[in-house]
């Protein structure tokens, strides 16, 4: 068996969060005096870096900026904070947004079909498996034990303030396989855009992108992940 570990995305890749997140968005952006008129696809732009670069592209929306590229471009090595941004203000909206999210992220999210499955086959041929995520470590904590109930031996969210940085960097993913005491080339990542790729790059792993989640198949193709999938069962495919 080539892998013995799975690390999974959490948002776009087991969970459809992208409801509750615009709502969170738009109650934290409301409260402070700003746009909050947000829909799904909005969501799909902002999401995939955490809560602070997701709410730097929503700030950027309500300047005006809605290309797709350009918004994916804020939090990336080179455009870390996107032009014309208050960081205080920043900072009051991500504060109105973290207590909100936490209490109503279970509103209208949940796993995407066939992930409650795959998990349960994964662990029934002996795959350790982790949830790694740049949401807030306490609102990934909550939905793992809500939503998949003793399918991942670990659930790990954002943790900067304690100097582990958040993905793209390998600080997170590393850490989980060193407590699983497996090599990255021994594990398998699962994600569903740029962010989740360069990560996968950075720790030195094997990277399948799922199709069904924050961006569109042909943007993921431009990253040349291992593989895209189209339905979950079709990871234990490639396993094969």
């Amino acid at each position: 068996m080539k892998y013995k570990a799975i690390i999974f995305d959490m948002d776009g890749t087991i969970l459809d969060t992208v409801d509750d997140l615009v709502t969170s968005v738009n109650y934290a952006m409301g409260r402070c005096g700003h746009r909050h008129d947000f829909v799904r696809e909005d969501g799909f732009l902002m999401f995939g870096s955490g809560v602070h670069i997701a709410l730097q592209r929503a700030l950027s929306m309500e300047k005006g900026m809605n290309d797709p590229a350009q918004l994916r471009r804020i939090g990336t090595p080179g455009c870390m904070t996107a032009p014309g941004i208050d960081e205080e203000e920043l900072g009051k909206i991500e504060e109105a947004f973290r207590p909100f999210y936490l209490e109503h992220s279970m509103d209208k999210t949940g796993p995407y079909d066939g992930i409650p499955d795959l998990l349960r086959e994964l662990r029934s041929r002996g795959f350790k498996t982790a949830v790694v995520s740049n949401k807030p470590d306490p609102a990934v904590v909550k939905l793992a034990a809500d939503c998949f109930d003793n399918l991942f031996d670990e659930a790990a969210g954002e943790k900067e303030q304690e100097g582990i940085r958040r993905k793209p960097a390998p600080d997170m993913v590393l850490s989980v396989l060193d407590r699983f005491g497996v090599t990255p080339r021994e594990a398998l990542y699962l994600g569903d855009s740029e962010v989740d790729v360069e990560t996968s790059v950075n720790c030195g792993m094997d990277c399948v992108c799922v199709s069904w989640g924050f961006r569109p198949r042909d943007f993921l193709e431009s990253l040349h992940p291992l593989a895209i999938i189209d339905h979950p069962q079709e990871l234990l495919s490639l396993l094969d």
